[in-house]
């Protein structure tokens, strides 16, 4: 069973729907109980970092769904927002982030004469950085559908999975580290490319990374 963590934040019946497309049983949840007892976990999530982060305070479930990542090495898939939690800090809150994964969130900056806006919005080709099963499953081509105005800054660069290209540089689009995955894109929004990473996630075997 594949649980995705509802903590009213960002579009669940979309990425359920996919898994379904793809043969996985997924269903929504703010229990801990269910939580817990979930084979793999989505942490989803659209809109600013704070009041995520107070919602998913809120809901009690930092300190749980850190044991079970963290401590019990549960594999969980982290989208758009839902990725940017799993940082240390980001330029958009004041709320410290979950630390899973060693990095910052920064804000997109270009040159005002440059032509170039955030929000990244739309679709975009994504690189393999790192080797990585979930790379291998989706072929050559891929590209996601993003909406977003900050992006995720490893301090580690063997936690960088995928890549993308936008206003002149290059930044991460998909994060790897032992039990995590996370993507910067919206699965659930990119056709065929999505259903193959939501596929690939639900078969996944986590592989472990060196400190």
């Amino acid at each position: 069973m594949i649980i995705i963590v509802d903590y009213g934040i960002g579009n669940l019946g979309s990425i359920i729907n996919m898994f379904k497309r793809v043969g996985c049983r997924a269903e929504r949840s703010s229990d801990r109980d269910v939580i817990a007892a979930a084979d793999r976990l989505v942490l989803p999530g659209v809109g600013a970092i704070d009041p995520a982060l107070q919602r998913l305070d809120e809901l009690d479930l930092r300190g749980p769904l850190t044991e079970l990542v963290v401590e019990k090495k549960k594999p969980i898939l982290g989208i758009c927002l839902g990725m940017q939690i799993m940082a240390q800090e980001s330029e958009e809150g004041e709320r410290r982030g979950f630390g899973w994964i060693d990095g910052k969130v920064k804000k997109f900056s270009f040159p005002t004469t440059g032509g170039v806006k955030a929000p990244h919005m739309g679709w975009n080709y994504v690189d393999a950085s790192n080797p990585h099963s979930l790379n291998g499953s989706l072929g050559d081509g891929a590209r996601f559908y993003f909406v977003h105005g900050y992006h995720f800054v490893c301090h580690r660069p063997q936690d960088v999975m995928m890549t993308a290209h936008y206003g002149g540089m290059d930044f991460t689009a998909a994060i790897a580290h032992d039990n995590i995955v996370a993507v910067q894109f919206h699965p659930e929004k990119s056709h065929r490319y999505g259903m193959a990473l939501l596929k690939g996630f639900s078969k996944w075997t986590p592989e472990r990374v060196e400190a």
